[in-house]
């Protein structure tokens, strides 16, 4: 083993120390094989509000190293794993500190409001209030959670999911006194660590953590059916639950669970539509009740755990408004639709393909077979755009012969200002550039750096870099594998999203989308990986490379994607990736590797006018969240050749929304929330 008995030692030995007091209070009040309610002392070091309204201020201290049963001893161990983690990760300290403040507050807290609320006519509070309880689980559970705050992006969220329900399901459908006093310490935990941050979560998170909870919710439906209950609406006994909701339910999850998972729309509003009913009846209910007590219909059942699952349904709700912009997949108009005059159906991703196949295209084309993108049919080509804001905002050049761009470009254009939207083309290429109407205006966004294949040797002192990280690689055991997706095994894929997953979540804004793809996008058959491999089979980084057509279906380049690199992993892994890339394309005949273009990383020059500046200031402030300048930056060891990315308007009055209609192509999914939050912190590093 590597690690050993004397170093876990010394790394956690406030944990074991706490286990020991345990273990040996255990022997010593014969707790490990009697319970400790039954013994005569159990009044004199027993926690909870009759406790503390005797005067038995010392309990939180002897209670807390006491547990109630000889069974729950081995729930405690596994308790006390998580403060050990947490000793481990982030020192003694701060794992006392954690495990102290959450029992002391979890008990403290909880007696305070049994208090408070015994004053009630609330019989699940009474009873509680007369209770006393041992055990160490309000600091274990306060580890727990703190441990959760240490893990990386998405696990961080997913944990959090788990913690958070776990309390609420234990308070509402068990409802002891030590239920009570795990909610009050995660809560502790999340006020103090403020680690969950599920907007910072990927679309897909997002997206999963909705079908998990929508699914977690039918679970919670069955089970009430078949197990005891008693939580703060009272007791059930099993087979006398609501069966008719339970079965209403079960359908409206059933229904709609899978459309969530992939961010449909209908299953978003009729997730809404259920949860809002739910909650409705039971505040209807609960009003009635303080006027008169009334019996809920036939099929409904009991009233406690209707009103126990109407909480959660409430909570459901304010996370399915607040991760809303996540479900939005459903088809919207397209541009010009009744009004084509061939009777044509609207083009789709695949005919995209195929003219990239047939024409050919430039180096970010195949972007346009990507998601959420829609398509214009003109008489010779397609042209792919997104709509936002009133701008239809075309994606890189028009696919089709060359000699038809201008004409492509001229309907799109009528067709757009006949359905009053902005007509504008990012990304653009000189030539199309070249075929724009008289009067339009170019910006350069962006230089696209291209690599020359033929004769590629990496040679002389500016590919110093380069080599240097292949034959370091080399020495490190690190081997390099061109792949795609499909041909890699399940647990491959895992590391690749985990690595990606992480990337994302770590940041104050979301994953940028439009012409920046994600591990989705990576799945087409058409894309290939590099993977840095390490000697132990872990994926230190990977690249996805985009096809470049010719005419006639012919491969004549690719262009890079996706960048990603494992925390710890390789260190000049993107430079050996992108070396060993060009290497193989160059041996299969390929002519060119395009780098693509950072965006807003033009450097602009004094005759190219006062909005260039602007992009370039605007560059400067997002370079700390983005990079987009050091990433153009580090193109540059390849040597590469430039060609400008142009941005194309017809005038600078459409520019106000055209720069809103980009925000949100690029970042579909950022809350005004994530907005200022970003610029603060911008403006704190300014």
């Amino acid at each position: 083993m590597t690690l050993s008995v004397r170093s876990v030692i010394t790394r956690i030995p406030a944990t074991l120390s706490l286990v020991a007091v345990v273990l040996v209070a255990g022997v010593v009040g014969q707790g490990l094989w009697v319970p400790t309610p039954q013994q005569p002392w159990w009044e004199s070091v027993a926690y909870g509000l009759p406790a503390f309204q005797e005067g038995r201020w010392w309990t939180p201290i002897t209670g807390t190293f006491l547990v109630i049963h000889p069974w729950a001893y081995l729930i405690a161990m596994v308790g006390f794993v998580w403060v050990g983690l947490l000793e481990w990760r982030r020192g003694s300290r701060v794992a006392l500190v954690y495990f102290g403040a959450g029992q002391l507050i979890a008990i403290l807290a909880t007696a305070a409001f049994l208090w408070g609320a015994s004053l009630l006519p609330w019989p699940w509070v009474i009873e509680l209030a007369g209770m006393l309880d041992v055990g160490p689980s309000g600091g274990t559970m306060a580890c727990f959670a703190a441990c959760v705050s240490l893990f990386p992006s998405p696990w961080r969220q997913r944990g959090w999911l788990i913690v958070v329900g776990y309390a609420a399901i234990g308070v509402l459908f068990f409802g002891t006194l030590a239920d009570m006093e795990h909610v009050v310490a995660v809560i502790f935990v999340l006020a103090v660590d403020r680690s969950f941050h599920i907007e910072r979560a990927s679309i897909r998170e997002r997206r999963l953590l909705a079908f998990a909870t929508s699914l977690a919710l039918g679970v919670i439906q069955v089970l009430t059916l078949l197990l005891p209950t008693n939580g703060p609406f009272g007791p059930t006994v099993p087979g006398n639950g609501p069966w008719l909701e339970a079965t209403i339910d079960a359908v409206v999850i059933l229904v709609v669970t899978n459309g969530l998972r992939l961010g449909r729309h209908w299953a978003w509003v009729l997730s809404v539509i259920w949860a809002v009913v739910n909650v409705v009846i039971a505040a209807l209910y609960l009003g009635l009740s303080f006027v008169d007590p009334v019996e809920l219909p036939l099929g409904l059942g009991d009233v406690d755990v209707f009103f126990a699952t109407a909480v959660l349904w409430a909570a459901f709700l304010l996370y399915l408004i607040a991760t809303r912009h996540a479900f939005h997949s459903h088809r919207r108009r397209p541009l010009g639709a009744g009004t084509d005059p061939r009777g044509d159906t609207a083009p789709t991703a695949d005919d995209a393909r195929q003219i990239i196949t047939q024409y050919g295209g430039g180096s970010l084309s195949w972007m346009a077979t990507w998601e959420g993108m829609e398509y214009f049919r003109t008489e010779q080509g397609i042209i792919p755009y997104q709509k936002h804001v009133g701008v239809a905002l075309v994606l890189a050049d028009p696919l089709g012969p060359e000699s038809a761009a201008a004409a492509s470009i001229a309907e799109f254009v009528g067709a757009a200002e006949r359905d009053s939207l902005i007509p504008c083309f990012f990304s653009s290429s000189q030539h199309t550039r070249d075929s724009l109407p008289d009067g339009w205006r170019d910006l350069i966004i962006a230089d696209d750096t291209i690599v020359d294949l033929p004769g590629l040797a990496f040679t002389g002192k500016s590919w110093q870099h380069v080599r240097t990280a292949i034959n370091k690689a080399d020495r490190e055991g690190i081997t390099f594998r061109m792949t795609t997706l499909a041909e890699e095994s399940w647990g491959i894929r895992q590391q690749l999203r985990a690595i990606s997953e992480s990337w994302v979540g770590d940041k104050d804004l979301p994953e940028m989308r439009f012409t920046l793809g994600t591990l989705q996008e990576a799945e087409d058959p058409e894309v290939r990986l590099a993977l840095a491999v390490s000697p132990n089979g872990d994926i230190d980084g990977f690249l996805s490379w985009l096809p470049i057509y010719g005419p006639e279906g012919t491969h004549t380049g690719w262009t890079l994607d996706l960048m990603r690199r494992r925390e710890g992993g390789f260190g000049a892994v993107m430079e050996f990736l992108i070396g060993s890339s060009a290497r193989t394309f160059a041996e299969e005949g390929a002519l060119i590797v395009s780098l693509s273009g950072a965006p807003l990383a033009h450097q602009a020059t004094d005759d190219e006018g006062t909005i260039a500046h602007l992009l370039g200031q605007l560059s400067g402030i997002l370079e700390p969240v983005y990079g987009f300048s050091s990433l153009h930056r580090f193109k540059q060891k390849f040597n590469p050749r430039t060609e400008p990315i142009y941005l194309l308007y017809r005038d600078e009055g459409d520019l106000t929304r055209i720069s809103a209609a980009l925000t949100r192509a690029f970042l579909p999914n950022a809350t005004l929330r994530q907005f200022a939050g970003a610029g603060i912190d911008m403006l704190r590093r300014e």
